[in-house]
């Protein structure tokens, strides 16, 4: 199985669902997104990638810029798991 089909494979990698606690309940675009790691802008346009292609991200283009929201439709299980997640994170 690719794992791309495995959304929990996907979010396995800690920045994916970090991008997804970013996006959860705003739309940002790849920039302001990016300006939250540390790690190189190629990185994170490839963690956006597979986030997108797995359809847990839309992707939105204006321009030059795109931006990305959480696909909620598409999350089914992984939503309670990242839900629980985030109540957890929360301050």
């Amino acid at each position: 199985m690719n794992y791309m089909h495995d959304p929990f494979r996907v979010v396995a990698a800690p920045i994916r669902r970090q991008i997804l606690r970013l996006v959860w309940d705003r739309e940002l675009n790849a920039g302001e997104i990016a300006a939250n790691f540390t790690v190189s802008w190629p990185a994170v346009s490839q963690h956006l990638r597979v986030l997108r292609d797995a359809g847990l991200l839309v992707e939105r283009r204006e321009g030059r810029y795109r931006f990305y929201r959480v696909h909620e439709e598409s999350l089914g299980r992984l939503r309670d798991v990242l839900e629980d997640e985030r109540v957890d994170r929360s301050p």
